[in-house]
């Protein structure tokens, strides 16, 4: 099993990813809680490997 820090591998593009990350943001009007700041890490993970998943994809 791999550990709990390792990134899951992303099926999402990185631009519907994106769109989650941007909707957090809206709707905490720019201010996250601990839950919130959570949340955006995971998803800024998500976002990480979708990219290099496209980049990989390109090459």
């Amino acid at each position: 099993m791999p550990p709990a820090s390792a990134p899951a591998t992303s099926v999402r593009s990185p631009a519907a990813v994106n769109e989650d990350i941007r909707a957090l943001w809206e709707r905490s009007s720019g201010v996250r809680s601990p839950e919130g700041r959570r949340e955006y890490e995971r998803l800024l993970v998500e976002w990480a490997a979708a990219v290099r998943e496209a980049v990989a994809e390109e090459a």
